[in-house]
């Protein structure tokens, strides 16, 4: 297709533009051949027309299509021209913050002079080991592919780093030395990496400077060699450097400054080892002030200092050089100060004792005359003679500026070398990889003898990658077998030439200043003489005859030849150099020394290079010939020579390119200037490339990437299964001119422009597939929208029809209750009326009969007053008559009844005098008599209640009477009262008289007073209506404050409660935090206790060389022993409380006197631990050589044989009551927890308590049975003469000994023992003894009660002297403290009071914690005491258990028969066993070699039961613990704790064998806890395993090491994981299209991607997915703890999250609509997958959710301030740098899709401004969660656990 075509109406161009160099603009219509004129429309909304050039008519750049814009390669643009690459560089750079672009071989890099946080650690680590072009362009990315060719291709590699000042190449060359020293590290432990990067500081301070361009320039060029070793890491470093501008030295042009060394010294003159150099102020020095900007903003030059002293400590120069460099600096300073004054013409002179000469002089250490001579003199010498000459004061500052232009440079090269020195390795270098950090391309307004030789430098450097581009592009089309045709490209030969070669401009100015009155005019003649009209280079000015141009490869500059020839010659004065080498200060003479001499070791490279930095001194010494010599070495000479060297190092090394431009002059961040920017790309080569790359093929495509991008411009019959035919079928139908591409092996080739006319077709098919999708999706929109219209349409009719029946219903309705409401209104009015006059008639009714009847009533009523009266007067005179006529009939009945009893008492006297009257009378008298004495008692019952009622009716009577006295009393006084009171009457009416006066007066003054009360009352009613006015609106104001109060009350509430779910969950945070800097702390011990291990065997091998015959020791015994030793120690230490496994608490500060006490504790334990090794080893000694003479001596059995077998009887009833006693104490300790056994007064205490009491009586007991026995065998010996009693007696002392140094209450025991010995051990036949030998026995046994009892009185005397001793130092202690509490007191009166508490309260709580660890120490010991009680009583029943087994077994069968029968206890197999294991002791070796060393976790994992050695383990401690065996059990658990160490050593990559032994190492953890008989770990125990509880151990601390065994396993679990997932991660998730044709494939540059297309070997999301499924399986085989495989999932789904989002967040083309989809879409298989293994509780989810939100992020909207919200809101596990490099990484695939406009990211970093989140841009994927270990206990009973055959361990037996 011709390039013509492309010019259709719409399609956008490039135009040039005098201010932004290059504009955008539309074509308006179609360009038809011929036509002169374009009709364009410009951006600023302008039509143009734009009129071609008519000899060239070339036409306008056509601009690439949008989805290319932004690219991170510029070879990828399928228009390479100048506008294209400067407008991607600019939208990178603006919009996107992307400082760095590849452009095919060269990374260009924008310096944005502003901190970015794209050089952390992190970052490095995301760059190593990654292909240069999967991940963004990054000067990292440049250092990884150099380091990877020089390991790969074994071949030197070199960074080329160019560009202006102030490009940032100092700052590249720094971070590309930093990557090389991190991602390398250093072979040795000197940290050589450390060295090369502390080498920038001191070369920043003494070579760069502040320009008007730059505030940190480098004013010299340098080339740093970094070496490495056979295993490519650091060795040593090299340095040359390039061209010191000295001329700073002494002159800066205005707003710079001389090298910031100077500046430093300034500000650190103050300190105390400064004083001696008397410096001040920067502005006091003539070489620090001129260029008036002295102070860098935002440099701290003191701090500078201390930084550069510290580097240079760090390269071995010490202190007194350090002192001697900052001497000769201020002396440079102080030589600027020296002033010369005039005589005449050609003469000047110093003013006497010069102070700035003084000090230089003192400084320098020279002679003061002869300096100021020579200063103002030189000398001349001629073939016959020599004179002095004085000089001028003109040429005298010029001698005093070369001068200290020349101490400068030399003092520059001598710290070259000696960081050169520091840097030198004595390895020998295996490669090497170069870093050049050189001046770019320069031209200003003035250009001198420095910018020539830069820009001719640069000419050489581009020649070099002129030629190397050319190679590549040659290279690459070789190896495709596109055939080749000549690529025209600029050579700069010419140039070079002209500079360089004879008769070139360096060779005439070397000649000319040779010449003795050469000047630059007559050098500028013969350059115009030479070269003008000849070279087509070079050119004359019009207007100047001392100048001449050089046309360069960027562009014409003009020199300036004045200053050429004196800058070229370096001239210093001989005389001055001879008076400084005469110095006394020893370092200056070191810097004027012969250049061979000068030569430090480090400054020669392997090759024997030597340093490329000379300035040219006359020598002190020499033959003329030879100084004449030394002359020809001018600046131009060095420099080429130089200059030669570094082109041979690049030329044999692989070059990498940075080219750094500098964005604008005015250093403000991401500001950029078109007009420098396009300068600078044409002054590097970046644009050369570019043309090199377009003029022949510059896109290509793989077939594979070509087919999944152009596979919908195919048809479905075009489509192959041969993809490279296909695309060849498709591309000649589509490119009808072959020209404009080749097929290649692996890749299309296409032209310029071929790849954007393709995304054109390709556009147009999709465009033309969108309006056809929208059609028919426009079409179904409105046929839905049209049905549901109508449906609608009828819905709203049939509602409205039935609106109107409603509403006229309603109507009707209306109208029927209107009618009824009238009637009834109607009816209701007429009977209101009515009822109205019915009530008015009744009230007129009423009112008028009432009126009636109360005069009706008055009228009876007075009618019946007057008949009552009447009634009452008439009853009066009625009962008054009445009662006269009763009166007197009473009286005379009363006077006839008396007359008639007088006559009836006659008669009566008479009857009585007769007796029959007197029996009938008495006649049933006796009945009466009995019946009146009844009622005589009732009577008497009577009348003793009536006596009691008058009792208390007389005490009532006298209590009232006591009243009515007291009343009566009371009224005699009131009377006397009231008599008083008369007299007071009177004066009272006196008073009376004058009180009326006085009311009188009152009144009047009353009248006063209510008037102004009222008043009064007027003014407080109204001031009490203003306060009840003010009342009312203060209540209102009180009830608005409660309400706010309220308000606030729920808002603080809620607040604190918020704060408390905040401080909750950063108390989380912290705890996690503890728990993860504990967890690296253990993993950095294990890394150095390998590492330790390590150096340990290098050791080993290096000394201990075995020598022939000797045996060598097992390594896993040695390790073992000394693991074991390691151990002992910690548990014979003091027992401190458990630690708990979370380390959630907060370290409290160090008490030394507490340290120190401890320190002393432990002292004590060592030494109380080697007496009793030394004590053991005394005693198995005794026990071998009594073992030695047993066996010497012949075995006699006698007569003993009744009385062991008496004995023996004794002891087995002694051992059942000792068995019934132990079974007792068990049933006491398994009713309570561990804690309270051993309190006093618990059931356990005073079970154990009282055996031990009983056990002592039962020993007394027999121990007098004993003694009787042994007196009466005495008296039966003294008739009997022992033959050879003394033998005897001696074999028995050496037993003795041994039983009298037992100290425990077992010595009764003992003694039987050593009794029994020295029977068996006699030589004598006791049956020839006193019957049957019973005499001897009481003999001895009677020798060794005495020795015995001796034994008791000497230990008891040592006790005394112990504790008389004691005593004594308790005494000199005390006398101690008192001595110190009186220095204390001393010394806190002198103190004032608020630090005299402060001291009194630090001295009070030193004595409380000493006085706690006293009682500490004292409870440790009753501790002690009661497990020593606990330990004898074990041995005791252990020794007679073993005595009655012995006695059984030495009794011969002959012998039981001889013995009368009796019953025997004859001991039955228990079938019950108690889940221990048994073991011997030489055994242990061999069961950890079979159980852990040489065990197969496969076979283990499938075959056994999960944990099988954890619990195998654990039962062979328990038997341990059950006989009470300190010694085995430490020596197992330490045994196993070294051999899994070493296994994890071994095969620590192999996940299955260190997720086995995680899985078991937790599961030994748990039986220890679940066994410890603590009662928070048996809740959930059986009564059987209860029983199986730890019963003489407590292994806590065994515990908490295990626990960090666990948590080193489980890290390097992690880290296993992390190595077999990485290399699936980014794959499988990122570049692998699980959604097949979703994403497209860009256009690709010279840096080859990944390909998206799973190709074989590539990893899918179904890979990681097998893999999760492979260690999910393995973990749940090993029976690992499910909380634990949560933990390992959660950290597996981190690390998957955390590297995918790494890498999104470092490649630009992942961040897609189209790749969020895929991220998406594979997260929420991965969701899947733990749904499937029900783990979606595990906290797996939560850690993608930072990747969920960023894949989110990558498909929402993002154009209003809406979306900026929902981003914000959506985005909260995304910090606020990630969320905006999302946003500007955001790249369009297609067309269709737009950018992120730069306002809306600004307007996400407002939104988002106040977030409190990190700076960090990537997630560590290098962090590891804390690990934590729940308690599970296991339901397993351990005596049904069975030992298989297959682990090889028959040695071991059940119990």
């Amino acid at each position: 297709m011709a390039a013509s075509e492309l010019y259709t109406k719409f399609a956008r161009v490039w135009i040039p533009d005098p201010e932004e160099v290059w504009k955008s603009a539309e074509l308006l219509k179609d360009y038809k051949p011929g036509d002169k004129v374009l009709l364009l429309h410009l951006e600023e909304g302008k039509d143009l027309e734009y009129h071609l050039d008519p000899k060239t008519k070339e036409l306008p750049h056509l601009r690439n299509p949008d989805i290319l814009v932004g690219e991170n390669d510029l070879t990828a643009l399928s228009y390479l021209h100048e506008p294209a690459v400067l407008h991607n560089l600019r939208v990178r750079f603006i919009d996107s913050k992307l400082i760095y672009t590849y452009c095919g071989i060269v990374l260009v890099a924008i310096n944005p002079y502003e901190q970015l946080p794209i050089y952390g650690e992190d970052i490095i680590n995301a760059y190593s080991g990654q292909n240069m072009g999967d991940m963004d362009p990054h000067i990292f990315a440049v250092a990884e592919e150099a380091y990877k060719q020089m390991a790969r291709d074994e071949r030197n590699q070199s960074i080329i780093v160019s560009g202006e000042s102030g490009a940032g190449k100092t700052v590249s060359a720094k971070y590309a030395m930093r990557y090389f020293a991190t991602v390398s590290g250093s072979a040795s432990e000197a940290n050589v990496e450390e060295k090369v990067l502390a080498s920038n500081p001191i070369m920043e301070s003494i070579g760069n400077a502040k320009t008007t361009r730059n505030d940190n320039s480098s004013r010299f060029g340098k080339y740093i060699e970094i070496g490495f070793d056979k295993r490519y890491r650091i060795i040593g470093a090299n340095m040359r450097t390039y061209l010191l501008e000295k001329s700073r030295v002494v002159f800066q042009a205005e707003e710079e400054r001389n090298y910031h060394i100077f500046y430093q010294l300034c500000a650190s003159a103050k300190l105390p080892e400064f004083k001696m150099l008397r410096l001040g102020n920067a502005d006091n020095f003539n070489y620090t002030k001129q260029g008036g900007s002295p102070v860098i903003e935002g440099v701290d030059d003191a701090k500078e200092m201390a930084h550069t002293r510290q580097a240079c400590t760090l390269l071995g120069i010490s202190e007194s050089h350090q002192m001697g460099i900052f001497r000769i600096l201020a002396g440079i300073l102080h030589l600027g100060n020296v002033g010369f004054t005039s005589r005449d013409a050609d003469s000047c002179t110093i003013p006497p004792k010069h102070e700035p000469l003084c000090i230089f002089c003192d400084l320098m250490g020279v002679d003061y005359e002869e300096m100021c001579h020579w200063l103002c003199h030189r000398k001349l010498a001629t073939a016959t003679e020599t004179y002095i000459k004085p000089i001028s004061k003109l040429q005298a500052t010029n001698a005093r500026d070369a001068l200290a232009k020349h101490i400068y440079a030399k003092l520059f090269n001598w710290i070259v070398d000696n960081v050169n020195q520091a840097l030198h390795s004595a390895v020998k270098q295996h490669s090497f990889i170069g870093v050049l950090d050189i001046y770019g391309f320069e031209t200003f307004e003035i250009n001198s003898f420095e910018q020539f030789c830069i820009n001719y430098a640069n000419e050489k450097l581009q020649q070099q990658f002129n030629m190397h581009v050319f190679k590549l592009e040659q290279e690459e089309y070789m190896k495709e077998q596109i055939p080749w045709t000549l690529i025209d490209f600029y050579d700069n030969q010419p140039c070079i030439n002209l500079i360089e070669s004879k008769l070139g401009i360096l060779d005439l100015l070397d000649e000319e200043c040779k010449m003795p009155k050469g000047t630059d005019d007559t050098w500028a003649q013969k350059l115009y003489n030479t070269h003008l009209n000849k070279c087509a280079l070079f050119e004359k000015p019009r207007l100047s005859n001392k100048a001449f141009i050089i046309q360069h490869f960027a562009d014409k500059v003009e020199y300036q030849c004045e200053g050429f020839l004196e800058k070229n010659k370096d001239t210093v004065f001989e005389e001055q150099i001879k008076v400084l080498k005469s110095s006394k200060f020893k370092m200056l003479p070191e810097l004027f020394q012969d250049d061979e001499k000068a030569i430090s070791p480090t400054s020669a490279t392997s090759s024997g290079r030597t340093p490329l930095t000379r300035t040219p001194a006359k020598p002190t010494k020499g033959r003329p010939g030879q100084m004449a010599k030394e002359h020809k070495k001018t600046v131009g000479h060095q420099f080429r020579s130089s200059l030669h060297l570094l082109m041979e190092t690049l030329n044999a090394t692989t070059p990498h390119y940075v080219r750094c431009i500098k964005p604008n002059d005015f250093k403000f961040p991401f500001t950029f200037d078109e007009k420098r920017a396009v300068q600078q790309l044409r002054a590097c080569g970046v644009l050369e490339t570019i043309r090199i790359s377009a003029a022949g093929f510059p896109s290509r495509w793989t077939y594979q990437e070509f087919f999944s991008r152009y596979r919908v411009l195919m048809k479905q019959k075009d489509v192959l299964s041969d993809r490279k035919q296909t695309c060849k079928n498709v591309l000649e139908k589509l490119i009808l001119d072959k020209d404009k591409y080749q097929f290649g092996k692996t890749k299309i080739f296409f032209r310029a422009g071929q790849v954007a006319y393709l995304e054109k077709l390709r556009a147009d098919k999709l465009r033309a597939a969108c309006i056809r999708i929208q059609k028919t999706i426009r079409g179904w929109l409105l046929r839905k929208k049209y049905l549901r219209m109508r449906k609608a349409a009828i819905t709203v009719q049939r509602y409205v029809r039935g609106y109107q029946a409603r509403c006229y219903a309603k109507f009707l309705r209306r109208t029927k209750a209107a009618t009824i409401v009238q009637k009834y209104w109607r009816m209701y009015v007429v009977r209101r009326r009515y009822k109205i006059r019915r009530a008015a008639t009744i009230v007129l009714q009423s009112y008028l009969r009432g009126f009636l009847a109360r005069n009706r009533y008055s009228k009876i009523l007075r009618e019946h007053k007057a008949v009552i009266i009447q009634k009452r007067v008439r009853g009066w005179l009625a009962r008054t008559h009445y009662k006269r006529s009763m009166h007197a009939i009473i009286y005379l009945q009363c006077c006839f009844r008396r007359m008639m009893a007088k006559r009836e008492l006659k008669k009566l006297k008479i009857e009585a005098r007769s007796v029959e009257r007197y029996k009938k009378l008495h006649i049933g008298m006796e009945n009466k008599i009995m019946q009146l004495q009844r009622k005589v008692d009732e009577q008497n019952k009577d009348y003793k209640c009536l006596v009691e009622k008058l009792t208390n009716l007389e005490g009532i009577y006298n209590s009232e009477t006591e009243k009515l006295r007291s009343d009566l009393e009371r009224l005699q006084l009131s009377e006397e009262e009231a008599k008083v009171a008369t007299g007071r009457v009177l004066s009272l009416q006196e008073e009376i008289a004058k009180l009326r006066k006085d009311l009188e007066q009152t009144r009047s003054e009353k009248k006063c007073i209510e008037e102004h009360a009222d008043r009064y009352k007027q003014e407080t009613e109204q001031l009490v209506s203003n306060l009840k006015e003010e009342n009312t609106l203060l209540k209102q104001e009180k009830e608005a404050l409660n309400h706010r109060i309220v308000q606030q009350a729920k808002e603080m509430t809620e607040t604190m409660e918020k704060k408390l779910v905040e401080e909750t969950k950063q108390l989380e945070l912290d705890l996690n935090d503890e728990r993860l800097r504990y967890q690296n702390l253990l993993n950095e011990f294990s890394r150095l206790e390998e590492r330790y291990d390590d150096l340990k065997e290098e050791m080993t091998l290096m000394v201990h060389v075995p020598k022939p015959g000797h045996k060598r020791t097992d390594s896993t015994h040695s390790s073992n022993e000394s693991e074991y030793i390691f151990s002992s120690e910690i548990a014979e230490m003091e027992d401190i409380p458990s630690r708990t496994e979370e380390p959630s608490e907060k370290k409290v500060p160090l008490d030394m006197s507490l340290f120190l006490k401890l320190q002393k504790r432990v002292t004590e334990l060592e030494q109380e631990k080697q007496v009793m090794q030394d004590e053991l080893d005394r005693k198995e000694e005794q026990v071998l050589r009594s073992k030695a003479k047993e066996e010497e001596r012949p075995q006699i059995r006698g007569a003993e044989l009744e009385y062991e077998s008496l004995k023996r009887q004794e002891l087995e009833s002694e051992n059942k009551k000792l068995k019934n006693e132990l079974n007792e104490l068990r049933k006491a300790l398994s009713e309570k927890s561990a804690p309270e056994v051993t309190a006093p007064g618990a059931p356990a205490y005073r079970v154990l308590m009282e055996q031990l009491t009983s056990v002592s009586e039962e020993l007394d007991v027999r121990k007098e049975e004993v003694l009787i026995l042994r007196s009466q065998l005495v008296s039966q010996k003294e008739a009997i003469q022992p033959k050879d009693d003394k033998n005897t007696m001696t074999d028995s002392t050496i037993l003795l000994e041994d039983v009298q140094k037992m100290k425990d209450k077992g010595e009764i025991a003992q003694a039987y023992i050593g009794l029994k010995e020295t029977n068996r051990s006699s030589a004598l036949d006791y049956h020839e003894l006193n019957e049957d030998g019973e005499l001897w026995l009481v003999y001895e046994g009677l020798k060794q009660a005495n020795r015995l009892l001796e034994s008791q009185l000497q230990s008891q005397k040592r006790s005394h002297e112990n504790e008389a001793e004691a005593l004594r130092g308790e005494i000199q202690s005390l006398k101690e403290e008192n001595n110190r509490q009186q220095q204390l007191l001393a010394q806190n009166l002198q103190l004032p009071p608020e630090a005299r508490i402060e001291a009194s309260l630090q001295h009070e709580i030193t004595r409380l914690t000493n006085e706690n660890l006293d009682l500490m120490e004292q409870l440790e010991k009753q501790d002690k005491t009661v497990r020593k009680l606990k330990k004898q009583l074990k041995v005791f029943a252990k020794k007679i258990g073993e005595l009655e087994v012995g006695q059984m077994e030495n009794i011969s069968p002959g012998q039981i028969i001889d013995e009368p029968i009796r019953p025997v206890n004859i001991p039955r197999k228990e079938k019950d066993f108690q889940g221990m294991l048994e073991y011997k002791k030489e055994d242990e070796q061999k069961l950890v070699k079979n159980l852990i060393l040489e065990l197969k976790p496969r076979g283990v994992a499938v075959n056994l039961i999960p944990g099988l050695p954890a619990y195998i383990l654990f039962m062979c401690v328990r038997h341990a613990d059950y006989l009470n065996d300190d010694q085995k059990v430490r020596s197992l658990l330490t045994s196993t704790i070294n051999s899994i160490k070493k296994v994890l050593k071994k095969r620590g990559d192999d996940f299955e064998t260190v997720s086995f032994w995680l899985s078991n190492t937790c599961r030994f953890l748990h039986c220890l806890k679940q066994y410890s008989g603590e009662e928070g770990f048996m809740k959930h125990n059986t009564s059987r395993q209860n029983e199986h509880c730890l019963t003489n151990f407590d292994l806590a601390e065994y515990r908490q090491v295990l626990s960090d065994l666990a948590i080193q396993i489980y890290q390097q679990l992690v880290r296993v994981l992390e190595n077999i997932l990485q290399p699936m991660i980014v794959s499988g998730m990122l570049e692998h299209e699980t959604i097949q044709g979703v994403s497209g494939v860009k256009p690709t540059g010279l840096r080859k991607r990944t390909s998206s297309i799973a190709d074989e070997g590539t990893y899918t999301l179904d890979s990681i997915l097998r893999q999760l499924n492979s260690f999910h399986s393995v973990m749940c085989q090993h029976g690992m703890d499910p909380e634990l495989i949560k933990q390992v999932v959660k950290q597996m789904f981190y690390i998957i999250g955390a590297i995918t989002l790494n890498n999104l967040l470092l490649r630009k083309d992942m961040c897609s609509w189209s790749k969020g989809m895929q991220i998406r879409y594979n997260v929420s298989q991965l969701e899947e997958w733990l749904r499937d293994k029900n783990l979606m509780n595990s906290g797996a989810k939560e850690t993608l959710e930072p990747l969920i939100q960023a894949a989110q992020l990558l498909q929402v909207k993002k154009k209003t301030d809406d979306d900026a919200e929902a981003i914000c809101s959506m985005c909260n596990a995304l910090t606020t740098a990630q969320i905006v490099k999302v946003l500007n990484l955001y790249t369009p695939v297609n067309e269709f899709e737009e950018r992120v406009s730069v306002s809306f990211i600004r307007t996400i970093q407002m939104r988002l401004r106040d977030r409190k989140d990190s700076p960090q841009l990537l997630m560590d994927a290098k962090h590891i969660f804390p690990v934590t270990f729940p308690f599970n206990p296991s339901s397993l009973a351990l005596e049904t656990i069975q030992i298989p055959a297959s682990l090889g361990l028959g040695f071991i037996s059940r119990v």
